[in-house]
């Protein structure tokens, strides 16, 4: 005999194929590489020395200080935009939630997702990548750190380097996915 069940509720029904494990890796270690560099700025930004000197703009006498809220407003508006990337690879990113007024429940158009998302990952590529080439120069600077604080500085901001081809491979695969399956 057959038993009859009740439909399952629109919101358990997928939008579409389901996004591969090393995408999803790929999305979160895209997020989670601005996340040493943030730390980074908000020691100094709480007054923690990190191996910066007299001259530099961020030695550990002027924090925290009147530019502590610039430190930190920066690594949270970078790490928001890291968090993004999640959208490539979760629901949210596919259609506008429920709760957003006005237009919560439509579809987000592929372009909409993908076209800021390849500049952005081209962008941060190119000055990240940059950034490493003129690492050694810049830490050369008066006041710059020497020692382990040069250590621990370049520690926390070479997984930056990544964050743009995780974000254009992650950008690929949404694009991919949309473009197939709608």
């Amino acid at each position: 005999m057959a038993t009859l069940t009740a439909p399952a509720p629109a919101s358990a029904t997928p939008a579409g194929p389901v996004v591969s494990r090393p995408i999803r890796w790929a999305a979160h270690a895209a997020a989670l590489t601005l996340a040493p560099s943030g730390l980074w700025r908000v020691a100094i930004a709480v007054g923690i020395p990190v191996g910066w000197g007299a001259g530099s703009g961020l030695e550990a006498e002027l924090f925290p200080g009147r530019w502590s809220f610039y430190l930190v407003a920066l690594s949270l508006f970078a790490e928001g935009l890291g968090l993004l990337s999640l959208g490539l690879v979760q629901r949210w990113g596919e259609v506008v939630p429920r709760w957003i007024p006005w237009l919560g429940g439509r579809r987000i158009p592929t372009l909409a997702a993908v076209v800021p998302a390849a500049l952005g990952a081209v962008a941060v590529t190119l000055v990240t990548v940059l950034a490493a080439f003129h690492w050694n120069t810049s830490m050369a600077a008066p006041g710059a750190p020497t020692g382990a604080g040069w250590w621990l500085m370049t520690v926390c901001y070479a997984p930056l380097v990544l964050w743009g081809p995780l974000l254009a491979l992650v950008t690929a695969a949404y694009w991919r996915r949309r473009r197939i399956h709608g």
